[in-house]
């Protein structure tokens, strides 16, 4: 009975099948038995749907074919099913497969921590007033940015953010730029934009919209007059007023 249920149930055993066979068929001496498999199980299936549709002598044909073929695999092919089930035990294998799942679970728990670090350093430095520059570039070595200032290249922290941004340090004026889920420089000088703005934006905001009009990049900026957030991209600055959406902006930006 068609249901797109059952479609999908039949998309995820094609997709668990598929990823078996990448990691542990392909390239092997197990491959070629594999195939084989695979085109007697088709066989068997066509043995079965051939008489629902009233074509008995030929299902009942392709049926006793996939029984001599059956036997005839494992006689052939004995050698290389010792081996493929040799591999169905392999433990490193699946160990493997495991140690990568949890690693992209590991690092994209990484990624929301930083988010949330980020959030809560901007929460604070826009309640404060206290002006930040943040550049979340697409490739740190385009050559937009004029200086790349001190390298830090640290996990990203509240507590890091806010100290680099504190207005007596020597930092604070400059851009921090964030790849690679760390803080990697801190102090940076952005390209200016010469468009026309309105006069509520000062030099953080011209230079975040002049590095968004050069380069790929986003670029967060909290006003140190009225304390607004707000993102410059394309060419284009727009202010947030929502933490929410500042948040979802960001998850947008670091989980890809």
């Amino acid at each position: 009975m068609f249901s797109w249920l059952n479609i999908i149930q039949v998309l995820i055993i094609a997709l668990v099948v598929y990823v078996f066979y990448i990691s542990f068929i392909k390239n092997t001496s197990s491959e070629k038995l594999v195939r084989g498999l695979f085109g007697l199980g088709l066989i068997w299936a066509f043995s079965f749907l051939l008489p629902m549709m009233h074509l008995y002598l030929l299902g009942r044909f392709l049926h006793w074919l996939a029984l001599f073929m059956s036997v005839a695999l494992i006689v052939i092919f004995q050698p290389e099913l010792r081996k493929f089930l040799a591999l169905m035990g392999n433990i490193k294998g699946w160990k493997n497969i495991i140690y990568a799942f949890e690693k992209d679970v590991n690092k994209s728990s990484a990624r929301q921590k930083s988010i949330d670090e980020i959030i809560k350093a901007v929460s604070y430095m826009s309640e404060k007033h206290t002006g930040a520059l943040i550049v979340f570039p697409e490739d740190i070595d385009d050559g937009v940015i004029e200086r790349m200032g001190t390298k830090i290249d640290a996990i990203i922290s509240s507590e890091l953010l806010l100290t680099i941004f504190f207005n007596k340090t020597p930092l604070h004026d400059g851009a921090v730029i964030i790849a690679d889920n760390k803080i990697k420089y801190a102090g940076a000088i952005l390209p200016v934009s010469q468009t026309q703005l309105q006069w509520k934006y000062g030099t953080r905001h011209r230079a975040a919209l002049g590095m968004s009009e050069m380069s790929k990049a986003t670029v967060l900026v909290v006003s140190e007059e009225t304390g607004d957030i707000s993102f410059a991209e394309k060419g284009n600055i727009k202010k947030y007023d929502d933490i929410k959406k500042v948040k979802n902006k960001l998850e947008k930006i670091l989980i890809k």
